[in-house]
């Protein structure tokens, strides 16, 4: 698979990991969902690979990058901005053609492209926005709650709301929530106290006074569905980029869009369009 083309993964000095494959003039510096996030591996990387693979056929280098472990305190979605911004300066030449941040990494390239945007050439936000809804900082809420004090079971129902919400989920959730929860703590990708910072950062998180700071051309991909980032704040989000190209798919939801490989195109088509 062409997707798979010099795949490579490690740590940089910074201590945030990595995963990077493809080896094209261009380069492409993702930013994953969370909260919590780690490098693709086994059946994650395959499906990684295919959503990727267009990129790579273009001629991208797909740089994968988490965020710092052990975060502090405190630490806001501005400081992970900052913290990407270093990456590209101390690891990556100084500058990176393409930024696509999805969902939580969305919300991280909104404020990259404002407090450093010298250093990327075009921004894709997938499935974000400039706030969070406040179901999404509820279920935040119940994540921290659950993650201080020790409830593996709880932390494991209550991430699966955000890939299936709804009441009529929550058999599902149930069933699933003590697996999921025994991985999300077991400390084998990130400290658990991570999730606690990352999930207290978002609730946090509002980005409306940096978007008329963007000065370089963002494409924003939303779900019509979506119960975390609504219409009515992605379209406040992008009336205040000065440059913004709005992508709506209809019908869908959040972690519908999110995986649909027809992004990865439509992305495309907006950096070539021009």
């Amino acid at each position: 698979m062409a997707g798979e083309q010099g795949w490579r993964s490690g740590t940089f000095a910074c201590g945030m990991d990595f995963a990077s494959w493809g080896s094209g003039p261009r380069s492409l510096l993702f930013l994953p969902g969370g909260p919590g996030s780690s490098v693709p591996r086994g059946l994650w990387a395959r499906m990684a690979f295919r959503w990727f693979e267009p990129f790579v056929d273009a001629g991208y280098t797909i740089w994968y990058v988490t965020r710092p472990r052990h975060l502090p305190a405190g630490h806001t979605v501005a400081d992970m901005a900052d913290d990407l911004a270093a990456v590209i300066v101390d690891e990556l030449g100084g500058r990176v053609d393409l930024v696509v941040g999805e969902s939580y990494g969305g919300m991280i390239a909104l404020l990259l492209a404002a407090r450093g945007g010298h250093h990327v050439g075009r921004v894709a936000v997938v499935v974000a926005a400039a706030e969070v809804s406040e179901w999404g900082r509820q279920v935040d809420a119940r994540l921290t709650g659950a993650v201080t004090r020790g409830d593996t079971a709880g932390v494991g129902t209550t991430f699966a709301e955000y890939a299936m919400p709804g009441d009529g989920r929550r058999w599902l959730r149930r069933v699933v929530g003590p697996f999921l929860g025994r991985s999300l703590m077991s400390g084998k990708s990130y400290p658990p106290s991570d999730l606690l910072v990352e999930a207290q950062a978002e609730i946090g998180f509002r980005a409306w006074e940096a978007l008329p700071e963007i000065t370089v051309p963002v494409v924003l991909v939303s779900a019509e569905l979506d119960r975390f980032f609504p219409p009515d704040v992605v379209d406040e989000t992008v009336r205040l980029i000065p440059d913004c190209t709005p992508v709506r798919y209809a019908g869908r939801g959040h972690m519908q869009v999110a995986s649909d490989r027809r992004v990865a195109h439509d992305i495309l088509t907006f950096v070539d369009g021009d």
